[in-house]
């Protein structure tokens, strides 16, 4: 027996899963290091008593099964500090009419970081990123040890000192979408924009006319085809400056290039840009106002492609938790993850107060069709917006893929098509298909139409890290 026979719906392809058939006693610090980086990155599921790779089942008795959730507590509570916040059960299952165990951890993000692993009196700090458990960097350590105060990057106290001429562009920013007002030293101060001695705010010191630093860098890019992968780079820009210089940038880059069409209404004719203007403000300002500002090294990315745009910006929307891709933007509930930065670009009024301002980019799409509606998606460490270009009648959606032929799959089911198209262009992964065909990551998908498809020779299979990728074997289809 395997793994997803025993549990629903189980994510086997997530950098959140690992499996150990016994916990190693030579070797205490290959699988305590594993816990501790669940709990220093977003959390993960660790089970005792399955073989790693296969996923097979091989448990254990009542009273062996006790005794390894014992030898387990006894270690963690030992070597971990502070002890993550953990949840422990055991999964019953039967075979050949016996009873058996596995053991199922769950460990959530601790609230408090770092968790230390500390073995003969040495202390490793570890973080889990990518499937793999390593040593975490110095950064890493830094960001952790401020986020486990719960404490937001941009309103932390630099060590530079307020100058009002340096933020000449907020001011005339702040000015034009306030019917000419002048922002006030009085709203600057109530919003912590500088503290009593002078000193800005991290997220201050990005507003500043003259900031050159890579927490404001973006990358504009445009593809001429539908993916980054296998299409040519028309254009490659980035961009770093002042978070009002940046969000004009990108408004710019896309302004400049964007396609434009023309339709009649009777005897006059309307002008239809790709991109609604208010719906791309509104996600320019969303990825800026909800960008991770601890993460060094990223940016935002503004990809356009022949049937879309996508705005990513770094860090989870929903604070670490996976968003599959949804629609129904208007029932996101917004997070502040950078409170000033979020009050600045409220006072300027160009974001909502409460809400994230998808309401507005529902408007601009309002009475569109089906693949020509809006929709979002987030990862543990970026989040997307992607909006339709309205000068592309085919819109987004399958019009990409390839139409098939081929001899019906022995055993197949009606899934077959839709996989085969799917992965023709490129590998996917279970769960990305899964998403695909709008189905559950399940035992069926896996065996009777993916397995079946490899087993008759119309999907090829390969490893990358711990990930099966599935391609669509050409010798077996036709494309029309």
């Amino acid at each position: 027996m395997y793994l997803e026979e025993v549990i629903d719906d189980i994510q086997l392809e997530s950098d959140r899963f690992e499996c150990k058939s016994k916990l190693n006693r030579e070797d205490v610090v290959g699988w305590l290091k594993t816990i501790a980086g669940f709990a220093n990155a977003c959390g993960g599921d660790f089970y005792i008593g399955v073989e790693d790779k296969t996923n097979k089942l091989i448990g254990f008795d009542r009273t062996a099964a006790d005794n390894e959730r014992n030898y387990f507590n006894n270690q963690i509570n030992e070597h971990l500090v502070p002890r993550p916040q953990m949840t422990i059960s055991f999964i019953r299952y039967e075979i050949k009419e016996k009873e058996r165990f596995i053991i199922r951890v769950q460990v959530p993000e601790s609230v408090i970081k770092p968790v230390i692993l500390k073995y003969k009196n040495i202390p490793s700090i570890f973080m889990r990123r990518d499937g793999f458990t390593n040593g975490a960097t110095y950064e890493e350590i830094i960001e952790m040890s401020v986020k486990s105060k719960n404490t937001q990057y941009d309103i932390l106290t630099s060590d530079i000192k307020y100058d009002a001429s340096r933020f000449t562009e907020l001011r005339e920013f702040y000015s034009e979408h306030n019917d000419g007002k002048i922002l006030s030293e009085k709203l600057l101060r109530s919003m912590g924009f500088y503290n009593e001695q002078g000193l800005l705010a991290n997220g201050a010191v990005l507003f500043s006319d003259d900031y050159q630093g890579k927490k404001t860098e973006v990358q504009c890019s445009v593809f001429s085809g539908f993916n980054k992968g296998s299409e040519r780079i028309v254009t490659i820009n980035r961009f770093h400056g002042s978070l009002i210089s940046v969000v004009q940038y990108m408004m710019e880059f896309v302004a400049q290039r964007m396609n434009h069409s023309m339709v009649k209404l009777g005897d006059t004719r309307k002008n239809i840009d790709a991109y609604p203007q208010r719906a791309l403000f509104e996600g320019v300002i969303n990825a800026v106002a909800h960008r991770d500002y601890f993460l060094d090294g990223t940016q935002i990315q503004v990809d356009m492609f022949k049937d879309r745009l996508e705005i990513s910006s770094p860090g989870s929307f929903c604070r670490g938790e996976k968003l599959e891709k949804t629609y129904d933007l208007s029932g996101i509930i917004s997070k502040r993850r950078n409170e000033l930065i979020a009050s600045v670009l409220v006072s300027c009024n160009v974001m909502e107060a409460a809400g994230t301002g998808f309401d507005k980019i529902i408007e601009e799409y309002k009475g569109q069709d089906e693949v020509h509606r809006p929709y979002i998606y987030s990862s543990s460490d970026h989040f997307t917006l992607v909006l339709p270009d309205l000068t592309y009648m085919d819109g987004v959606g399958d019009s990409k893929l390839p139409v098939l032929t081929f001899v019906p799959v022995p055993q197949g089911t009606d899934y077959d098509g839709k996989v085969l198209s799917f992965c023709y262009y490129q590998a996917h992964k279970v769960s990305e298909i899964a998403a695909y065909l709008g189905v559950s990551d399940s035992t069926y998908l896996r065996k009777q139409v993916l397995g079946n498809l490899e087993t008759q020779g119309y999907l090829e299979k390969s490893k990358v890290s711990k990930a099966m990728y599935f391609k669509t074997n050409p010798d077996m289809v036709t494309v029309n």
